[in-house]
């Protein structure tokens, strides 16, 4: 599998999948989540709303992730992860290692090749930059996948662009 890191439009790359760092509520949000949704357009959302009504308390436990419709995103579909939030007094580095995985596994269920992801749990969710590139990549290169072979992380600036050339050449 090909590992690596460009800066860009998340919403913009021309990829079978494009992972959705979502809230656990799978409604929309700010940050990618929300740039998705409004680039995706309503159908992303609807199916959404049909997910979490088959969902525990409607909720995506974090680190699990399901598909949907890509809607007007240039990707076939969407795959949406919920990513821990950050603490500096529990570890949930294998919750979001395990978003990586448990998208590339949905992914690689629908047959996709390429999967681009953003940096999970960097946002909103505090997760520091130079950890969150290094558990995206422990993330991606522990899964087993039988097709997809190009992964792509698509950051939004240059310090998040760094620290994943950084893990990717660990």
């Amino acid at each position: 599998m090909r590992l690596w890191a460009v800066r860009g439009d998340i919403t913009a790359v021309d990829v079978d999948v494009v992972v959705n760092a979502a809230n656990p509520a799978l409604l929309g949000g700010g940050g990618v989540d929300g740039a998705i949704h409004a680039a995706g357009g309503p159908e992303i959302l609807a199916e959404c709303r049909r997910i979490t009504c088959r969902l525990p308390d409607g909720r995506l436990p974090r680190g699990e992730a399901v598909a949907t419709t890509a809607g007007r995103l240039p990707a076939r579909w969407v795959v949406h992860t919920a990513g821990p939030i950050w603490s500096a007094s529990h570890d949930r580095a294998e919750v979001l290692r395990s978003c990586y995985r448990s998208s590339l596994q949905v992914a690689d269920e629908l047959g996709a090749r390429t999967v681009a992801f953003p940096a999970i749990s960097a946002g909103i969710y505090g997760w520091p930059m130079d950890d969150a590139a290094r558990q995206a990549v422990a993330g991606v290169r522990s899964a087993a996948v039988e097709h997809v072979g190009d992964v792509r992380f698509v950051v939004f600036d240059d310090e998040a662009l760094a620290a994943f050339e950084a893990a990717l050449s660990d």
